[in-house]
């Protein structure tokens, strides 16, 4: 079959390229070309395979994931890469390092070899291939600019109401777009931050580091109970829905393991719906880069309770699937790149009459 995706798989274990391999080849729409066992066997080979996309091990001997990675964005910039992560505090740990330096996504390792373990990755690894390696949509700037001018709901009459909360939604390219946002917020952000990424438990906690420090909020993983508080971020943990509940004292999070809602958990949609409950139109929320829908349903309640919504704009997007959908919605106000969208947020902030300490 011609115009197939040439994938070369790169691993230190005989056994993960041969599974691997075997997952992808039983896709028509994709071809292994080669297989390497560490980084620099995989670099040499690029000139000779022409891949298309690589699937990149993240702890390997010689040259593991992320030194690979280095060297290759000086010469294949723009080659797609999907790194293979253990699931382990040090293996989130690096693959968020790959995503800095711009892995376009990963995939975690199943813990048991097996069919119960194999399906999922199957699944979320061609997905991932496909979507990767596929040449992106255009966007034209136009109607982008039309979509941001004309939103489905009017806002509230009279004067904004005063924001309150913070609430973001990210996914696919989410860590990278955060991390611009949440930097491009002015020091000392005064109000409470609640962030739910897609990713599996102890990528969360990982992910909650980094954005403390390279942002200078106080970034926690949210606990059960835990309460709100200016200049502080939750971020959701993996596996876990994420929500804001009143309690006796005023507000508190609530994490629980509910059913899945569009196949994720933690799910955008629960999160903005909770907010939406206990704030009303004091809620301004963001939606960033990811694959889906995860976010929409939310962002309508938000907007039916008088609250506003920004969402990342197509060319700065790993994947335009949230966000965009939101905009084609009539629902954003605002479609902007991660660091304007803080600038953005930090004004309307201020403008609604909260005071900054």
């Amino acid at each position: 079959m011609s115009g197939r995706i040439r994938v070369l798989v790169v691993d230190d274990s005989a056994l993960i390229c041969r599974m691997v391999s075997e997952i992808l080849s039983q896709d028509p729409a994709i071809e292994v070309v080669g297989t390497a066992s560490n980084g620099r066997v995989a670099l040499s080979r690029i000139d000779e395979l022409r891949p298309a996309i690589l699937t990149l091990d993240v702890e390997m001997p010689e040259m593991n994931g992320l030194e690979t990675l280095r060297l290759l964005r000086k010469e294949h910039r723009n080659l797609p890469v999907v790194m293979l992560s253990t699931h382990t505090e040090r293996g989130a740990a690096i693959t968020l390092d790959c995503l800095y330096l711009g892995a376009d996504d990963y995939v975690t390792k199943p813990t048991a070899v097996g069919p119960d373990g194999l399906a999922p990755l199957a699944q979320e690894l061609l997905s991932k291939i496909k979507l990767h390696a596929m040449p992106p949509p255009r966007f034209e700037p136009a109607s982008l600019s039309a979509v941001a001018r004309a939103p489905r709901f009017a806002p509230p009459p009279g004067r904004t109401a005063r924001v309150q909360v913070l609430v973001i939604g990210s996914s696919t390219g989410g860590p990278n777009a955060l991390t611009e946002l949440l930097c491009a917020l002015t020091p000392r952000f005064p109000l409470p931050v609640l962030v739910v990424q897609h990713m599996p438990p102890l990528f969360t906690k990982t992910l909650a580091d980094r954005l403390a420090s390279q942002s200078g909020l106080d970034v926690r993983e949210a606990v059960n109970g835990g309460t709100l508080a200016p200049r502080a971020a939750w971020v959701a943990p993996g596996d876990y829905h994420l929500e804001v509940m009143p309690a006796r004292a005023g507000l508190s999070l609530v994490v629980h393991q509910g059913p899945h809602e569009n196949s994720c958990r933690p799910s955008v949609d629960v999160l903005f719906r909770s907010a939406a409950y206990a704030y009303g139109p004091g809620v301004l929320a963001v939606v960033l880069t990811g694959m889906g829908r995860d976010g929409l349903s939310g962002c309508r309640r938000i907007r039916e309770t008088g609250g506003r919504i920004l969402v990342q704009d197509a060319p700065s997007s790993v994947v335009w699937g949230m966000p965009g959908c939101v905009a084609e919605a009539g629902l954003a106000e605002a479609v902007l790149p991660p660091r304007e969208i803080g600038f953005e947020v930090s004004r309307r902030v201020r403008e609604s009459g909260v005071a900054w300490s």
